[in-house]
């Protein structure tokens, strides 16, 4: 155990020594962070009466067309679970990181606002935002975002109506399987980490392309990768350091280490 543990502290204090060397870094979020704090991964949402249903057959547009209502009626249970969810040690130890890089880019894979909660200030979202809504036919632009804390509707009775085209036609501002991710946002993240110096990758398996390609643009780059997983990921055999174990532990530690 104690050899273990003299392990971990020899990465973190190699991860917090790559960290001060650089001039730029950045990060990649996954579900893992997210779940640290109690958010369900996509598939752990399927609970309850929504079990029958596979996520990867109601988050798509042929869904939504099919049924608006009941992908409507999934997304208010999801928005559900994660509305008292709060920030843990590894969001805040990511915030705390902007003291030493200016700006500190953080892409994120996941549709919740805790890194916003935890005080970052530089967060793209590549899959949306579960909080925000548009209309499905982006009739005013696209995206075509609408705050619906301006409009009156019931919630029991489906997707209130766009007030820009008068249609039943509001969904979650979040990608949906067969959907592309935003084009800007993603130019963005591979020009950050094309030229950062560091990636920090944190809580993500790698698999889900094109984020899962992101930090190879790094390492194309002559830049380093830190990862931040209890398990073995894709990244894992292109990391130059890993922390093996959960960011709520590890990304304290290093946060400490860099002094």
């Amino acid at each position: 155990m104690q050899g273990k543990i003299d392990m971990t502290q020899a990465a973190i204090q190699q991860a917090a020594a790559i960290l001060k060397a650089a001039d730029s870094a950045c990060v990649l979020s996954g579900a893992g962070v997210s779940k640290e704090s109690g958010v369900p991964t996509f598939r752990d949402a399927q609970e309850g009466l929504w079990a029958k249903y596979d996520p990867t057959e109601l988050a798509t547009p042929n869904a939504y067309r099919k049924n608006p209502k009941l992908v409507w009626d999934w997304y208010e249970f999801r928005r559900g679970m994660v509305a008292d969810v709060k920030p843990n040690p590894g969001h805040i130890a990511l915030a705390a990181l902007e003291k030493h890089f200016s700006p500190f880019p953080i892409i994120t894979q996941n549709v919740d606002d805790l890194h916003e909660q935890a005080g970052s200030t530089s967060v793209t979202h590549l899959h949306g935002n579960i909080a925000g809504h548009k209309c499905f036919h982006d009739c005013h632009g696209k995206p075509t975002r609408v705050d619906i804390r301006t409009l009156e509707f019931d919630p029991d009775d489906g997707p209130p109506e766009c007030p820009h085209c008068g249609r039943k036609s509001l969904r979650a501002d979040v990608v949906w399987f067969g959907e592309m991710l935003p084009e800007d946002d993603l130019a963005y993240a591979m020009h950050v980490c094309a030229e950062s110096d560091v990636i920090i990758v944190v809580g993500t398996s790698g698999l889900v392309t094109p984020a899962a390609s992101l930090p190879r643009l790094t390492k194309e780059g002559g830049g380093k990768v830190i990862e931040v997983n209890p398990d073995y990921s894709m990244i894992t055999r292109i990391a130059d350091v890993k922390l093996e174990g959960p960011s709520g532990d590890m990304l304290p530690k290093l946060v400490a280490a860099m002094g």
